[in-house]
């Protein structure tokens, strides 16, 4: 199976952007590819530099916003993820990944679970965690463990997608590095970011797709001067070995999925075999005292 994640940087206007984004599916779509995955809140600015209400409006086309890209997904005939601001209600808003059948119809979502807030990260102040737990989403690709950004950093959720039954692992993605990093740093971050990724495929038998931002967003309040999202968009196979990667740039990343590589992978490495669940109580707490 063709896969397709596409890497941009956001532009400023809305409808542009948007349109950028679908001319880029277009064009996934007619080189073969038929699961695409777009970056986490791919549709704006990462408005989550700073905490303020007037970004909420951001999330009242929700609905149209569902209705839009599964237009994009029907048009194309492809399997689509998405990454949507969701409103529930007056105060209750999620950052949610949408994924569209090749037919434009809603095959599943989820809520990310794991919420950040850090300097520049401030999501907490917009999302409320996901309540719909680690169910992995069945399309006619395969079944689907979709996870959000910061998500990516907990083996547990991998874990948890694999033991229901997912086939690939998905991270639409928003993460960068400050201006002001030292370059030692900057590498340091990029390096564990990808590390811990692509042990989660060793240690699940599982591919995996991260779709990252690109391009330098300014912080609209003024008291940072913002991110510059590193892209690095990649995808690995079940042994973390890189099947393609992006660098810094706006592109479309290709690679080929390889199932029967994947059940041999994970017959010779039975790592789920071998798991003392018996043993396993203590992940449950919050710390061992």
């Amino acid at each position: 199976m063709k896969v397709a994640l596409i890497q941009k940087k956001y532009d400023e206007d809305y409808q542009k952007n948007l349109r950028k984004t679908v001319k880029r599916i277009k064009k996934a779509s007619l080189s073969g590819a038929e699961l695409i995955v777009l970056q986490e809140l791919h549709q704006r600015e990462y408005f989550c530099q700073s905490e303020d209400t007037k970004f909420f409006k951001y999330a009242n086309t929700w609905r149209e916003d569902v209705v839009y890209w599964g237009e994009v997904a029907k048009r194309y005939n492809v399997v689509l993820v998405t990454s949507l601001f969701e409103k529930r209600t007056e105060g209750l808003y999620h950052n949610t990944a949408v994924v569209f059948e090749k037919d434009g119809s809603v095959a599943g979502k989820y809520r990310k679970m794991h919420i950040p807030d850090d300097p520049g990260f401030y999501e907490k102040f917009y999302f409320t965690p996901g309540d719909l737990g680690f169910e992995p989403i069945e399309t006619s690709v395969g079944k689907l463990g979709v996870l959000i950004c910061w998500d990516q950093w907990y083996p547990e959720a991998a874990r948890l997608m694999t033991l229901k039954g997912a086939e690939l692992l998905i991270y639409p993605t928003a993460i960068g590095w400050f201006n002001e990093d030292s370059e030692k740093e900057k590498k340091r971050q990029l390096e564990s970011w990808m590390t811990i990724q692509r042990s989660h495929a060793i240690a699940n038998g599982l591919p995996v797709l991260s779709c990252n931002r690109v391009g330098f967003e300014k912080d609209s309040s003024g008291v940072m001067e913002g991110i510059h999202f590193w892209g690095n968009s990649f995808v690995c196979d079940p042994q973390g070995h890189l099947l393609a990667q992006a660098g810094e740039e706006e592109m479309i990343v290709y690679a080929t999925i390889d199932e029967e590589r994947t059940k041999e992978v994970r017959d010779i490495w039975p790592f789920l075999r071998d798991r003392r669940i018996d043993a396993y109580g203590d992940v449950l707490k919050r710390y061992c005292d």
